[in-house]
Parts: C-alpha cells; sequence; structure tokens
C-alpha cells in the first residue's frame, strides 16, 4: 500500500478590496446577477460571471424548476452561453457569488460537484486553467487558479477511449 497526498492552495481575501481591479469587477458583477436567478424555490440565487481570453463577458444565473431534476445552476448557464456565443474562445476567470434569501450570504461558496466536473471538461478541452472568484454579498473571498482542483482525480473523456 502506499498513501498520497491530495492538497488545494487558494488565496483567501478578507474582502472584496483586496482583490486586483479586474477580479473586483467581475465578483461585483456576479454579485448583481443574482438578482436574475430563478429560485423560488430554494431561495438561494447564485450569478456567475465569466470573463474570455478575448475580454468578452458572459453572465449566468441559476434557473430552478418545480421538477427539480430539470433545473441548472449558474456555472453551466454561463458556460454553455459562452461556448455558443464565442465558441473556441478560452474562460480566463469565473466569478461566483450568491444571495441566500433565506439566511446568511456572507462567505464564498464552491460550485457542486455537476458543475466542478463540468466546469473540469472546459479546463481540460482548452488546455489551460481557469481561475475561480468565489465569494458572497461580503464576507471573505477566495481565488483558485485552477478549477480542476476542486475535483482531484475527476472523470475525463479519457477514461471513454480506453
Amino acid at each position: 500500500m502506499e498513501k498520497q497526498l491530495l492538497h488545494i492552495e487558494y488565496l483567501v481575501y478578507n474582502d472584496i478590496n483586496g482583490l486586483d481591479d479586474a477580479d473586483a469587477w467581475l465578483l461585483k458583477e456576479a454579485r448583481e446577477v443574482t438578482a436574475h436567478a430563478y429560485a423560488p424555490y430554494s431561495r438561494f440565487q447564485v450569478g456567475a460571471v465569466i470573463r474570455l481570453a478575448n475580454g468578452e463577458i458572459v453572465a449566468g444565473s441559476n434557473q430552478e424548476n418545480a421538477s427539480f431534476p430539470i433545473g441548472i445552476c449558474a456555472e453551466r448557464v454561463a458556460l454553455a452561453s459562452a461556448a455558443s456565443v464565442y465558441p473556441n474562445i478560452d474562460i480566463d476567470t469565473i466569478a461566483i457569488s450568491y444571495h441566500n434569501i433565506n439566511g446568511d450570504s456572507s462567505h464564498p461558496i464552491s460550485p457542486c460537484g455537476m458543475c466542478r466536473q463540468a466546469i473540469s471538461e472546459y479546463e481540460m478541452k482548452q488546455n489551460s486553467p481557469i481561475r475561480l472568484v468565489l465569494g458572497g454579498l461580503s464576507g471573505n473571498v477566495y481565488v483558485i487558479n485552477r478549477a480542476n482542483d476542486l475535483l482531484p482525480l475527476s472523470f475525463s473523456g479519457e477514461e471513454l477511449n480506453r
């Protein structure tokens, strides 16, 4: 038996004021996009804003449905929009924020497992890292330099070709 260790490094800022101007602007946009969410069931509004390598900005918000499995997360809305409108343009950074109408929104959240898998696929497709800027409406902000760090030992298309 051999013991292996996985670890993740990320930056923690006390608040949005510690970020550089570009990341702060992107997170502010993600905070604003939470208002576009359709979340009547969870009352947990999420906004994701993507900055592409060409400087274009694409946003998405979560969209719920009474038939819960067919809702879609903000991150995947934004990814699909970016791929549809700007095909073959790399994703540089994704800022993600949320507004929990029923409670606290003052700490970072990270993407769900399905979104981590989707972001990881885009990162592998473009063969370059996708940065994540994660923050609530206030409080600490996390900056993760590679989205794939959130999904170690991920499943990929390589497994399908073996």
